[in-house]
């Protein structure tokens, strides 16, 4: 049983790598646009596939947290293989809505739950004193990484299926998206105390942790919503601005496999990082390079501007890694995919209401004018969950360890 629960790592980690290797992402606007939908319709199915997860997520990590990791994993990435090979006879707005959804359902199981079952397996490692572990944060940082370069492998790979035909690039991710779930079947559930409140108590909790619990915690959900929110829009935004800069759809897969290169890179290395320059400074590393990503692109032409969407890039991985080692480091196992799932329907229960008017924005005003909005409204939202992260970081080292210099998240 031991020699299996090590065995997880290893399993999560492919399974991360076939969940991002997503053929069909760097190449879904002008898959879509290809059947005659606009880009409001193409943001109309996100925010579906938003509403889905919005309300999927917290339920589907509570699940995962009472009726176990693994089971979740397993349901989830079973949805995932057929909504991937629902893309076979997609080609209709309701077709890719139905799509959407299917997915929405399987990847709210899986959020969270992968993230839990990988923590939770590092820190049973830990106790029982047994090898094959890296740490927890080591491995939660790995992951990130190895989730980035699927992406980036999934780019070229786009990219190369396009000299065939767009059909090969459906077909190859109606394949692998069934890899998952067999990768699912050898997981472990590892061992936790059962919880025995009832509903009503395990919600208390939940919001007693959330709310009145570490003040970090409060502060780095939040942190983690801004950023990920901002990567979602800006993530939308890249092939109308590589169209816009004349930038052939046949090099898209190779752009996003370089940007997936940089979150990997950035995801990996962002503990060493942190301890060569502290957290102070990786913050506001963190919060300054999306908005020059941003300017760069927006005053920047052709390539030139293309170059700039790296800064974002390296921010989105740095921010992952750094985000989430700090939320679940703080994060009791119990409900620890709960929490992990609230954080994500923070950033879906936005995209929901926001998804569509970002489409109707690129369609009626351009890339420019969108992209000076987001510049505009993620300025400040930046500075207002930064600060007062910095600030509860250094009370909370000054009152647990004050012999320490503030360099460990």
């Amino acid at each position: 049983m031991n020699r299996s629960i090590q065995n997880n790592i290893k399993t999560i980690y492919l399974l991360g790598f076939f969940q991002s290797f997503m053929v069909v992402i760097p190449v879904f606007v002008p898959l879509l646009q290809g059947y005659g939908l606009s880009m409001s319709q193409v943001l109309q199915t996100q925010a579906l596939f938003a509403l889905t997860i919005a309300l999927c997520e917290v339920p589907s990590g509570y699940l995962a947290d009472l009726w176990g990791r693994r089971r979740a994993i397993l349901v989830g990435s079973a949805l995932n293989g057929i909504g991937f090979l629902s893309l076979l006879w997609a080609d209709s707005f309701v077709d890719f809505l139905v799509y959407e959804f299917i997915l929405g359902v399987g990847f709210s199981l899986i959020s969270g739950a992968d993230l839990a079952l990988l923590y939770d397996t590092e820190v049973y490692l830990a106790e029982e004193e047994l090898p094959g572990g890296a740490g927890a944060g080591k491995s939660l940082s790995r992951l990130i990484s190895v989730e980035a370069a699927a992406s980036g492998i999934a780019g070229i790979t786009a990219s190369l299926l396009l000299l065939s035909s767009m059909d090969a690039v459906v077909y190859l991710q109606a394949l692998t998206g069934l890899a998952p779930a067999v990768l699912a079947l050898w997981l472990v559930e590892v061992p936790r105390p059962a919880v025995v409140e009832g509903h009503r108590g395990n919600a208390r909790r939940i919001v007693e942790l959330l709310l009145f619990g570490k003040p970090v915690v409060l502060w780095t959900a939040a942190a983690i919503a801004v950023f990920g929110l901002l990567a979602v829009y800006i993530f939308w935004i890249y092939p109308k601005y590589w169209e816009q800069q004349g930038i052939p759809v046949a090099m898209y897969g190779y752009i996003w496999a370089a940007f997936a290169l940089i979150v990997s890179i950035a995801a990996r290395y962002a503990s060493t990082l942190e301890q060569r320059i502290g957290t102070r400074p990786l913050l506001a590393l963190i919060g300054v390079l999306p908005l020059i990503g941003m300017a760069g692109m927006l005053f920047g032409s052709g390539w030139g501007g293309v170059v700039f969407g790296f800064a974002v890039q390296a921010a989105r991985g740095l921010s992952m890694s750094l985000f989430y080692e700090g939320l679940n480091s703080r994060v009791p196992g119990d409900f620890r995919a709960t929490l992990n799932s609230l954080v994500s329907l923070a950033v879906r229960g936005v995209f929901i209401v926001t998804g569509p008017l970002l489409g109707l924005a690129l369609d009626n005003y351009g890339v420019n004018s969108t992209l000076l909005l987001l510049l505009v409204v993620f300025t400040p939202l930046v500075a207002l969950v930064l600060v007062p992260l910095v600030m509860r970081i250094r009370r909370e080292i000054d009152a647990e360890k004050p012999e320490l210099a503030p360099a460990a998240f």
